[in-house]
């Protein structure tokens, strides 16, 4: 009985509230309905102008109030992110509308962060000081930071915005941030792969597994965009190998219930394998002949389908054409797939293209690089003839600057059909580096190294370089500058200054000064042929000869003035010039000493080397060299002369190979030598960030003719040979390498070395 009453009482209340409620409603509406506005106050604006709140306002003095109007008008105060809340209410016949305005931020600040700096925070987020606070513009930011934490590759990273009131309506932003640990990779998997096994596939992609050694990289962080480019980077590497239905069916990372890491699965199906089938060209270029286009291809019927030999062949045909006049040149592989043959037809079709030429040349993101340092690089300038094979030449010669971290250069349609424009898009880096390095030769033992090298001095591209050595057989002082456009024009322009004293009293019983410096020129002829000229003027001593030494190193004793004038003609088609895996390159040098000075000679040197790529990551090279120097009027001097060994003829100590004094043991040098080296570099099967590589060589040679004679110097012509096998480190302390020797031929006098050593640091 209780409860029934207690339900009617209740179901009383509600009936009474709900009338209440009905009964009050048109009073609040007939507030705003019907009469005239005859004023618009405003109430609570701080520093917004109440003239400002009622440009806002649809609804204006002298108009009949309308509920339709009001709410819209509420709606456009809303919207500006002004006001925190905004009312409306009448008075009388007075229209008051009361605004809370949001605070002003004071500062914004970033708690918790390590891995990211705050530049870099604050360069990612949209609220400033000075600005309008507002909850969704925050959370806006605090999504932004995220994103950046989850491109670093740590997606358990939080971030919690706290506001902190000041007087006069200000606040102060702090994002308090837990970057938590760095999400790896936990593991790489392939499915639907046969042919390939899962370890060649996961040397193809770029990301990579969590491994203690990666401590220097972040490929092993999941980024979804890397992921997006291995795919790429798989249907390359099929598509080389003879797989053209190749296809990536998926690419997924799932990361792990505990947060620590992903689970990356890319799901393959790769399909036949096809041989090359007719390879033809089909010519509608006057003048030329087909022959010639057919000897540019580089595959035949029969070989296994690759398509970076079309692009070869592409680029080759294009290229050859565009320096033969035909700047419009277009060539289409057209493809037929025999499905039952497995074969590939490709018909290479030559025509002429639309005439295009290049509009304009818009360079974007070089903040200290001046835009003609990037310009000057172009192959091609406005106006010019659109040539793709120039364009990517011009992105391989801005990148080879090392100014910037990269450099993408693309082309767009312009104002007119035959018009493009070309687009240069650059990340700058750090160009500048202080030095200091430690580190160990066999030649010179110990040594210590501090430098300075600006390779973009003042954005204008020069190069200054101050280096100090100091090692236990060696201190030397340099100074050089290069400014690589002298005059504006494609001249490389410089001067070295320097300082050097060598002890080399274990080789030949005296040490040497030598102090003074030189200029320089260069130009290129073309694109791979360059020629260099110098001048040097240099003060050479030798000193402190031990007692005991050859009287033909006696003979040497007291200080000269050597003027020098030479040249050195390169040509270079290597493909990177500091680690070439392939190409080839010679060079002739020619030393004249006489224009002054108290030394006269006549020296010349070649120089060359090509290199093949017989397996991946297995390089073959073939490198020799070879000089003759001859004294005009005079004996060649001893610190103009060659010693050959060490690094350049291994299992030789430096110095350890032609004319001696038996009597004292000591080097005399050599004014002809000729050295040559085969070496093949391969992989140690040790992951890549090891940097470890291996390398087996056979060095070969001879040095011998000097001037002085007498019943104890030996000269022999003979050939000197040694075999060995090495180690090469590029450690994160610099680069280090090992070899072990042996000599096969040699003579009895000569000085022998098994192991020797080189490191250097830098940090």
């Amino acid at each position: 009985m209780r409860i029934v009453v207690g339900t009617v009482r209740r179901f009383i209340l509600a009936i009474a509230l709900i009338g209440l409620a009905l009964s009050s409603a048109p009073v609040f509406a007939q507030s705003l309905e019907g009469g005239v506005v005859q004023e618009v106050r405003v109430e609570g604006a701080q520093r917004v102008e109440a003239d400002t709140v009622r440009s806002y306002l649809q609804v204006q003095p002298g108009e009949p109030y309308d509920s339709t109007k009001l709410d819209a008008s509420l709606k456009a105060l809303f919207a500006t992110g002004l006001f925190s809340d905004v009312t409306m209410r009448r008075d009388g016949s007075a229209l008051v509308v009361h605004v809370v305005e949001n605070p002003v931020i004071n500062r914004i600040a970033f708690e918790g962060n390590s891995k990211l700096t705050d530049e870099n925070l604050n360069g990612e987020i949209q609220l400033r000081p000075r600005l309008v606070f507002t909850r969704e513009k925050v959370q806006g930011d605090v999504m932004r930071l995220l994103e950046i934490y989850r491109r670093s590759g740590r997606f358990a990273a939080t971030v919690q915005p706290k506001v902190i009131e000041l007087p006069q309506n200000r606040v102060d932003l702090v994002f308090e941030i837990d970057e938590g640990p760095s999400t790896g990779i936990r593991g790489i998997t392939f499915l639907g792969n046969h042919i390939f096994g899962e370890k060649a596939l996961r040397e193809v992609v770029s990301t990579k597994e969590s491994r203690w050694y990666r401590f220097l990289s972040n490929d092993d962080n999941y980024d979804p965009d890397r992921l997006t480019y291995d795919r790429e980077l798989l249907r390359k590497f099929y598509l080389a190998q003879g797989y053209a239905d190749f296809r990536v069916v998926s690419a997924v990372a799932e990361l792990a219930p505990d947060r620590s890491g992903f689970l990356v699965t890319f799901t393959v199906e790769e399909g036949a394998r096809y041989h090359f089938g007719k390879v033809e060209v089909t010519n509608e270029l006057k003048d030329v002949d087909p022959a010639t286009l057919r000897a540019m291809l580089t595959m035949k019927e029969g070989d296994w389908y690759n398509a970076d030999q079309v692009d070869k062949s592409i680029s080759g045909i294009t290229d050859s054409l565009g320096n033969r006049g035909y700047a419009f040149v277009q060539a289409t592989p057209n493809v037929k797939r025999n499905t039952d043959s497995k074969t590939i037809d490709v018909s290479f079709d030559i025509k002429e293209g639309p005439e295009v030429y290049v509009e304009r040349i818009d360079i974007t993101g070089n903040l200290r690089t001046q835009d003609r340092v990037v310009r000057r690089e172009f192959r091609l300038v406005e106006g010019d003839a659109f040539n793709s094979t120039k364009l990517k030449r011009s992105e391989q010669r801005i990148n080879n600057l090392g100014f910037f971290k990269k450099a993408d250069v693309t082309n767009s349609p312009g104002s007119a059909p035959d018009k493009t424009v070309i687009r240069v898009d650059v990340q700058e880096q750090s160009t500048g580096e202080f030095q200091v390095g430690v580190g160990y030769s066999t030649t010179d033992g110990p040594l210590a190294n501090i430098g300075i090298h600006e390779r973009n001095l003042m954005g204008r591209g020069q190069d200054l370089r101050i280096d100090t050595t100091i090692a236990y057989r060696t201190r030397q002082v340099d100074l050089s500058f290069t400014e690589p456009y002298f005059l504006n024009r494609d001249l490389a322009a410089g001067f070295d200054l320097f300082a050097l004293q060598r002890d080399n009293t274990t080789i030949a019983g005296y040490q040497e000064l030598s102090y003074g410096g030189s200029t320089r020129m260069g130009y290129q002829f073309t694109e791979s042929l360059r020629q260099t000229v110098s001048y040097t003027l240099r003060q050479d001593q030798i000193t402190n000869i031990i007692p005991g030494a050859s009287v033909y190193i006696q003979q040497q004793a007291g200080s000269r003035l050597a003027s020098i004038i030479g040249q050195v003609l390169l040509y270079d088609k290597r493909d990177n010039r500091l680690q070439p895996t392939s190409g080839y390159y010679g060079s002739f040098s020619t030393d004249i000493a006489g224009a002054g000075g108290q030394v006269h000679f006549l020296r010349n040197g070649l120089n060359g080397g090509f290199y093949y790529p017989i397996a991946p990551a297995w390089v073959a090279q073939v490198t020799g060299e070879a000089g003759f120097i001859k004294g005009l009027g005079e004996q060649v001097r001893i610190e103009d002369r060659y010693f050959i060994g060490g690094d350049n003829l291994r299992g030789f100590a430096s110095g350890g190979i032609g004319p001696r004094d038996i009597s004292t043991n000591d080097a005399l040098g050599a004014n002809a030598y000729w050295i040559g080296s085969f070496q093949v570099s391969m992989p140690l099967g040790l992951p890549k960030e090891f940097g470890l590589a291996g390398h087996a060589f056979t060095d070969f040679g001879s040095a011998f003719k000097v001037d002085s004679s007498g019943p104890t110097i030996v000269d022999s012509r003979k050939l000197r040979a040694s075999v060995g096998y090495g180690f090469a480190w590029a450690s994160p302390m610099g680069p280090l390498r090992i070899d072990f020797a042996l000599p096969v031929l040699k003579q009895a006098y000569d000085k022998k070395e098994f192991f020797r050593i080189g490191f250097g640091s830098n940090f």
